[in-house]
């Protein structure tokens, strides 16, 4: 396996800043919802990092469920545009505030898909919590309730976003130089 320090083009967000901004999320979160319930849907497996941190800032009585959903093939750089839903919620989120939590939002397709199904289900509020937001790349446009940063296009791994489904484990969010990368290795 390279060692992701031979393919990193530059730390984009450092731990203490990505720690302060999902406290700041949670403080949102906290007086949006203050006096109810949330429940908060971790789009997995991105964004289970997220979803740890943001959960043990807020006050607000919170219940957690988790969906797995595909829109890129093994390897894949780029979303197929298909998309595919390997796991559902074990909750009935009717008449529930729900927030989607997910790692990063970039051409919207997927997570407008996911909306679009939870919408059926009759939630009493659908929100979106993102870490990252590539809005540049948007091709569907999906309301970002909370936004942790607002970046440019770039290919980025850690913090819950892999690379070959490594490296999700890093505590900061890197830039991958392309040039550098060698899949397999």
């Amino acid at each position: 396996m390279q060692d992701y320090h031979d393919f990193l083009a530059e730390v984009l967000i450092d731990e203490p800043t990505l720690q302060a901004r999902i406290t700041e999320l949670a403080q949102q979160i906290d007086r949006d919802y203050e006096g109810k319930k949330v429940l908060l849907v971790c789009i997995l497996r991105g964004a289970l990092p997220i979803l740890v941190d943001l959960m043990r800032h807020l006050t607000v009585p919170t219940a957690i469920d988790c969906m797995a959903i595909s829109s890129y093939g093994v390897g894949a750089r780029e979303s197929t545009g298909q998309v595919r839903m390997t796991l559902d919620l074990q909750t009935n989120i009717s008449e529930l505030d729900v927030i989607l939590v997910e790692d990063i939002v970039d051409s919207g397709r997927t997570i407008g898909q996911v909306m679009d199904l939870l919408k059926t289900r009759k939630p009493k509020s659908l929100k979106v919590c993102t870490l990252l937001d590539k809005a540049s790349r948007r091709e569907v446009q999906i309301p970002i309730d909370y936004r942790g940063f607002l970046i440019e296009n770039k290919f980025v791994f850690g913090y819950g976003l892999d690379i070959d489904e490594y490296y999700r484990n890093l505590p900061f969010i890197g830039v991958v130089d392309l040039n550098k990368y060698k899949p397999g290795l």
